[in-house]
C-alpha cells in the first residue's frame, strides 16, 4: 500500500496519484545498477591514477543526493515551471559555456569543464535539456496568432548553441542537439524541402569535419578501418563481452576495468558485460527502451504541442544518448566521449539528466483535459 490517499490533495499526494511511476521505478533501477557499477569499475580506475580507491564513489556520492532532489523537484512542476526554469537555466548555463573558453582548463585538447572547489562542472551537459525544452517553446510560439517568430528565435539559439560546442569542441554533443533540434522542428511541422536541405546541410557538415579536423578523422578512419588506427580501447570492450558470456565472470572479476582508462565512464557497459553478463546487458538496454518509448506512449495523447514538443526532444536526447554510448562499446559506432545515462561516472551528466527525466515526468503527468495549460 502506499502512504498517499487518493483523496489527499497535498502537492506530494496530487504528484503520487498523476506522476507515471512505472517510468520513476525505471530510472531508479537505472541508478542502482549505475550506483553498483561504480563500484565495481571505479577503484581500479582510482588506484591506476594513484587516487584513493574509493575516490570516484566518494565522488559520485556527493552528486547523488542533489541529483534525486533535482528529479523530484522538478517532477512537481507545471509546463509552465518547467518553461520558465529551462529559459533561466539555458541563459545560465549557456554564459558558463562561454566561459569554458576563456577559463575551463584544456583536457584531452578540449575546454568543456569549470572547475569548482576542487569539483569539476560540464555547462554543456545542462544546455542540451534546457535547450531542448526552450526550442519545444519558441516552436510552439509560432503556431500562436500573433506570437513571436519562434521559428527564427529557435534557429538563432540553436546556431548559438552549436558554434559554443564546436569551439570547446564537442562534436558529438553537437551531433545530439542537432538531431533534437531537428526532430522537434519536424514534428512541429517542417516542410519536406526543409527537411531536405537541413539534412543536407548535415551530410556536409559531417564530410567537413572529417576532412578539417584531425582527431574526427581519425576516430572515423579507425572505425572504418581498424588497422588505421589505435582500437586498442575498443578492442578490450569487446574482449570484455566476450569473456562475460551469457551470466558474466561474476561481481569484482572482471579485468576490463584494470586496463581501460574510462571503464567508468564511456564503457562502464563493458564493465556489466564482462561481470554481470548477457543477461544484466540486455535488461539494461531494456530499461532504456521502457523509458523512451513509455513517454513517447504518453505524449501521444497529449493536445499541448509545447508539451508534445518538449517531451520528445528530452525523451529523444536521454534515448540517443543510450544508444551512442552502447553502440561506441559494440563497435557499431565511431568512439565518442559520451556517457550511459544513470549509469557512467559523472557529477554534471547525472544531475544535468535527473533535471531532464524530472522535467519528462512533470510533462507526462496527467492533467486535467490533457494539456499543459499556458
Amino acid at each position: 500500500m502506499t502512504s498517499f490517499a487518493r483523496t489527499d490533495t497535498s502537492v506530494v499526494g496530487r504528484w503520487w496519484w498523476t506522476v507515471d511511476r512505472w517510468t520513476l521505478l525505471a530510472v531508479g533501477l537505472l541508478l542502482l545498477i549505475g550506483s553498483l557499477l561504480t563500484l565495481a569499475a571505479s577503484p581500479a580506475v582510482a588506484e591506476r591514477l594513484k587516487l584513493e580507491s574509493l575516490h570516484f564513489i566518494q565522488r559520485q556520492a556527493i552528486f547523488l543526493l542533489p541529483a534525486l532532489l533535482a528529479l523530484f523537484m522538478a517532477s512537481l512542476m507545471t509546463p509552465r515551471g518547467v518553461r520558465r526554469i529551462s529559459a533561466i537555466g539555458f541563459v545560465v548555463s549557456l554564459l558558463l559555456m562561454v566561459a569554458t573558453l576563456f577559463i575551463g582548463p584544456e583536457i584531452k585538447g578540449a575546454t568543456r569543464w569549470l572547475q569548482f572547489a576542487g569539483l569539476s562542472l560540464q555547462p554543456s551537459e545542462f544546455v542540451k535539456p534546457f535547450f531542448a525544452v526552450v526550442a519545444a517553446w519558441m516552436l510552439a510560439e509560432q503556431h500562436r496568432e500573433g506570437a513571436l517568430p519562434g521559428n527564427l528565435i529557435c534557429c538563432l539559439l540553436y546556431g548559438l548553441v552549436t558554434l559554443v560546442l564546436i569551439l570547446q569542441p564537442d562534436f558529438g554533443m553537437a551531433v545530439v542537439v542537432s538531431s533534437v533540434w531537428f526532430g522537434q522542428f519536424f514534428i512541429a511541422g517542417l516542410s519536406m524541402l526543409w527537411v531536405g536541405v537541413l539534412v543536407l546541410l548535415g551530410l556536409l557538415g559531417a564530410v567537413a569535419a572529417y576532412a578539417t579536423i584531425p582527431h574526427v578523422t581519425i576516430r572515423v578512419d579507425s572505425f572504418l578501418d581498424r588497422a588505421s588506427g589505435d582500437t586498442y580501447q575498443i578492442d578490450r570492450a569487446l574482449d570484455a563481452f566476450g569473456q562475460g558470456g551469457l551470466f558474466g565472470r561474476g561481481p569484482g572479476e572482471g579485468m576490463v576495468k584494470r586496463v581501460l582508462p574510462d571503464a567508468h565512464t564511456d564503457f562502464i557497459f563493458s564493465v556489466a558485460g564482462e561481470e554481470y553478463g548477457l543477461i544484466v546487458c540486455l535488461v539494461i538496454v531494456a530499461l532504456f527502451a521502457f523509458i523512451t518509448l513509455r513517454g513517447f506512449a504518453r505524449l501521444l495523447r497529449e493536445e499541448d504541442l509545447f508539451v508534445l514538443l518538449a517531451g520528445a526532444g528530452l525523451l529523444t536526447q536521454f534515448g540517443l544518448q543510450a544508444v551512442i554510448n552502447i553502440g561506441v562499446n559494440l563497435d557499431l559506432l565511431p568512439t565518442k566521449g559520451m556517457t550511459l545515462p544513470f549509469i557512467s561516472y559523472g557529477g554534471s551528466s547525472l544531475i544535468a539528466l535527473a533535471l531532464a527525466m524530472g522535467m519528462v515526468l512533470a510533462l507526462t503527468r496527467r492533467r486535467p483535459g490533457g494539456g499543459g495549460g499556458p
